[in-house]
């Protein structure tokens, strides 16, 4: 039997992020993940582009890894959102929040090699793979656990089992803990384009988020020039889109998105993934609590979720490291209790704004319409509404954990607040 402090079932982007923000701690730390080590692609170390906030630049660089993600980031210095066929804009600009830019594009396989470079490299993670949890039970002490891996049965035990193994979670399942959970009957459809001629007009590093009658349709800069297509389709029309040629694709994205970015080509092989709300009601059991997508699956209006997982992260290695600072139990209520406090309110807002933004752009409704295009015109005249909304999306609004202000989990600094 093997004895842990805490085992993290789910070695994907936010379950491997958690173990390397903890691997120079102390704690003894194993990681249950389903794919093998050979094998070609992680599910979520795909051709993805993740727009990442300036806060989780900031996480990676607390976990010494923003020097490996950094060559493959485009800086996002400024936010174009219009609404299509409309007079709605707003813009966002790096520059107004003093800052050297609002976030960073990154494809999810190259913080994918970063993480799991850093799990294989670490001799304080025991890194089971290709493994799948078989049989779980808690007590008040401890939770045992049956990992099948490589085809062996072996047993663990640990102090606290973290669940981060996404939207399908096996753990939340097992544990019979309640979601809110509704499909959208949209899918996003990801590409990479590259634009011939940038027109002069249009600033480098600038993000579009585009609402349209089907959804939000984003363009986002990426290295080499390129820009990372997430396209909101209705469910009925995304055959439809993944069959056309790419000189019809191209033709098809141009009319929808625009001339902002001259003519675009070069298109990449299209991937559709089926938008969803999930929202755990119980983010904690006895020795079990819930990050990233198993705990909230959301819209990706705004690119919120990948995010609100990293910062997820940044507070539960706050409160462990604490735990473990002041001799108290990592699996007890001195971490749970806190984890639940301050994550399940950023947790819901963060879902109801992202749902929100979805249900109303999509709206066709006239006077629905036109006060969601002078709700637009308004934010761009009044620099304290955007201010405080890119402070939200950069993830700089509230208490700053120390990952979050690119410190390691093992800092003694204490938290700080930034409004």
């Amino acid at each position: 039997m093997h004895d842990y402090d805490l085992v993290i079932i789910g070695g994907g982007l936010v379950g491997a992020s958690l173990a390397v923000a903890l691997a120079e701690t102390g704690l003894r730390i194993a990681v249950v993940e389903a794919t093998a080590a050979n094998a070609p692609a992680h599910p979520s170390y795909d051709e993805r582009v993740i727009a990442l906030s300036l806060g989780s630049a900031r996480i990676f660089q607390g976990m010494g890894l923003w020097p490996e993600i950094e060559p493959d980031a485009a800086p996002i210095q400024h936010v174009h959102v219009s609404d299509r066929g409309h007079f709605g804009f707003a813009h966002l600009d790096a520059e107004d929040e003093g800052v050297p830019a609002l976030g960073y594009v990154a494809s999810a396989r190259a913080m994918g090699a970063a993480l799991n470079a850093r799990l294989e490299a670490s001799p304080r993670i025991s890194l089971l793979r290709p493994a799948r949890l078989q049989g779980l039970q808690i007590s008040k002490a401890r939770v045992s656990l049956e990992v099948a891996v490589a085809g062996q049965s072996q047993l663990l035990t640990a102090a606290l089992l973290v669940a981060a193994d996404g939207g399908e979670s096996s753990v939340r399942k097992r544990l019979k803990l309640q979601v809110r959970d509704r499909a959208y009957g949209y899918d996003a459809i990801i590409a990479t384009v590259t634009p011939e001629r940038i027109p002069v007009i249009t600033r480098p590093g600038t993000a579009f988020e585009r609402f349209t009658d089907t959804g939000p349709l984003a363009l986002l800069p990426m290295t080499e020039g390129r820009y990372g297509v997430v396209w909101t389709a209705q469910q009925a029309e995304t055959a439809g889109i993944l069959g056309l040629s790419d000189e019809a694709f191209i033709e098809a994205l141009q009319a929808r998105f625009g001339a902002r970015l001259g003519e675009l080509t070069r298109p990449s092989r299209r991937i559709a993934y089926p938008l969803r709300l999930m929202l755990a009601n119980q983010l904690t059991r006895e020795r079990v609590l819930l990050i990233g997508n198993a705990a909230h699956t959301l819209h990706p209006v705004a690119g919120q979720g990948f995010n609100l997982g990293l910062r997820d992260v940044a507070e539960l290695a706050d409160l462990l490291v604490d735990a473990q600072r002041t001799a108290k139990d990592v699996g007890g209520p001195a971490v749970l209790g806190p984890y639940c406090r301050r994550r399940a309110p950023e947790h819901a807002l963060i879902a109801g704004l992202t749902d929100g933004l979805a249900r109303l752009f999509v709206n066709p409704f006239g006077p629905v319409r036109a006060a969601r295009n002078l709700g637009l015109l308004g934010l761009d005249l009044l620099p304290p509404a955007r201010h405080h909304l890119a402070r939200r999306f950069m993830g700089a609004m509230g208490r700053q954990p120390r990952l979050a202000r690119g410190l390691p989990a093992e800092s003694a600094l204490p938290p700080v607040s930034s409004e």
